[in-house]
């Protein structure tokens, strides 16, 4: 059961594509397994489309609106292709289109600790990395320069008090320094997306942060 879930300003901000690349990545994989946010998402965007109704109905369209719309079409790519089904994995359904599979798609790099990421390619204003954490690891004691989204995918992750299972959210702001802890039992997958650099206490993270990108 997901018990921590996306904020309205998120979902409404997903609804009028305003996010970044990166955190469009994180709704869309989380509203993909929670049906609370999928069903505030989808009347977000009903509102929103009766706004844009209200706008057509006053706006003229050129007349060559249509023929460049089939022109668009036309030119895109054929229409009911079958897509290669999908096989139920750990990676919810927008992350397996994104990186093309599940786990064994996957290409992680060690950054310490027996902790592993992979850095997944997105726009430039945000960035999105896999992580795995052994179970009972701790990542390192930090703070953050913006926004930060984490998603757990497979196993938990314990923060101050709060647990953290498959589909839940942590959303972290400039104002809170954390410790995240993976718990125990299982390794922990993670999705996390961040718009700004991780602020970290300790001389060693603060060292290795320009390599490991974050």
């Amino acid at each position: 059961m997901i018990r921590h879930h996306l904020t309205d300003d998120i979902l409404l901000a997903y609804s009028a594509a305003t996010l970044p690349e990166a955190f469009n990545l994180m709704v869309a994989a989380h509203v993909s397994l929670c049906d609370d946010c999928r069903a505030r998402l989808e009347a977000f965007d009903a509102v929103g489309g009766a706004v844009l109704d209200d706008i057509c109905d006053s706006v003229g369209m050129s007349d060559g609106a249509l023929a460049a719309t089939m022109a668009l079409i036309a030119g895109g790519p054929p229409v009911g292709v079958p897509r290669a089904a999908r096989r139920a994995g750990v990676l919810p359904a927008p992350l397996q289109d994104y990186v093309g599979g599940d786990l064994d798609a996957i290409q992680w790099r060690p950054v310490g600790m027996g902790v592993k990421q992979a850095i997944l390619p997105t726009s430039k204003d945000a960035a999105a990395r896999l992580l795995l954490i052994p179970a009972g690891a701790a990542m390192p004691d930090h703070g953050h320069g913006g926004l930060e989204m984490t998603m757990a995918l497979q196993g938990a992750f314990i923060d101050a008090g709060e647990r953290f299972g498959r589909g839940d959210v942590e959303v972290a702001t400039a104002d809170l320094a954390h410790t995240p802890i993976a718990d125990i039992g299982e390794d922990c997958i993670c999705l996390a997306v961040t718009d700004a650099p991780l602020k970290f206490k300790s001389l060693l993270p603060r060292i290795a942060q320009p390599f490991l990108r974050i």
